[in-house]
């Protein structure tokens, strides 16, 4: 069985994961998680050190740009490699991202992002749960000055507040961020059960048809695994754009 060892360290308000051991198809989900569990708490940047990792199967490389492009969508995390192997940083030139480097401290150097304004709150799993998440919705849009967006985060953060309170069942956190491009709304809940969108009948609460709804208005939603539970995320954009011929939204699970 391939081995492969993970130490994350806190430096400043970044997050730097060591990679060491074998790099391939059996480890490549092990890999995307322990990335993604370090994006749940939403560092400013996250640094990733390969220089212990030995790669059996270059396509095994693609892991860094998926778990990338999760980070773009949420938290906005920027992600760095510091890959000294010039034979693996050649490899990894030919995804164009995430961001490569040849050593730690010149990953380490780059200035990460500034904190983005956030507001949050933790819920108990009670009736008046959603409609307290729908107000959080409410304040962040009037904060931020984003009056046309308020309707639609109402709707998708009390979705998912919703789904935290009906299939969790455990106190929950929601966060709304104000992004670069995005109003990110993310619910945090004790459940380890993966959402997906489920077409059941109506009035069947164990269904998951308010994800619908949260499909139809987000720009594109997901869940992240984290300790304990997960992460339910949506993204709304903060400027309307006009849809791609044959365009669909994706859930990103």
């Amino acid at each position: 069985m391939p081995q492969l060892r993970s130490d994350v360290d806190q430096v400043g308000t970044s997050l730097v994961v060591r990679l060491d051991g074998e790099l391939c198809g059996l480890t490549v989900p092990r890999v995307r998680a322990i990335l993604l569990k370090c994006l749940v708490d939403q560092p400013d940047s996250l640094v990733v050190d390969l220089a212990g990792l030995t790669v059996r199967d270059p396509y095994t490389l693609s892991v860094f740009q998926v778990v990338a492009r999760q980070a773009a969508m949420w938290p906005g995390t920027p992600i760095a490699l510091s890959v000294p192997q010039p034979e693996i940083r050649q490899l990894l030139a030919d995804y164009g991202r995430p961001v490569v480097f040849a050593g730690l401290d010149e990953a380490l150097a780059v200035k990460p992002r500034q904190g983005l304004p956030s507001l949050s709150e933790s819920l108990l799993p009670v009736r008046g749960a959603p409609a307290r998440a729908r107000s959080l919705a409410d304040e962040a849009c009037d904060r931020w000055e984003l009056s046309r967006l308020s309707p639609a985060a109402r709707l998708v953060t009390g979705e998912l507040a919703t789904n935290a309170m009906v299939h969790a069942q455990t106190m929950f956190d929601v966060r709304l961020t104000l992004g670069r491009r995005y109003l990110l709304v993310a619910v945090r809940d004790g459940s380890t059960a993966t959402p997906h969108v489920d077409f059941g009948e109506r009035g069947d609460q164990a269904t998951g048809r308010g994800l619908l709804l949260v499909d139809a208005v987000a720009e594109r939603w997901g869940s992240i695994p984290a300790d304990g539970g997960k992460v339910v995320w949506a993204g709304l954009a903060l400027r309307e754009r006009e849809p791609v011929p044959g365009e669909e939204r994706k859930a990103l699970n």
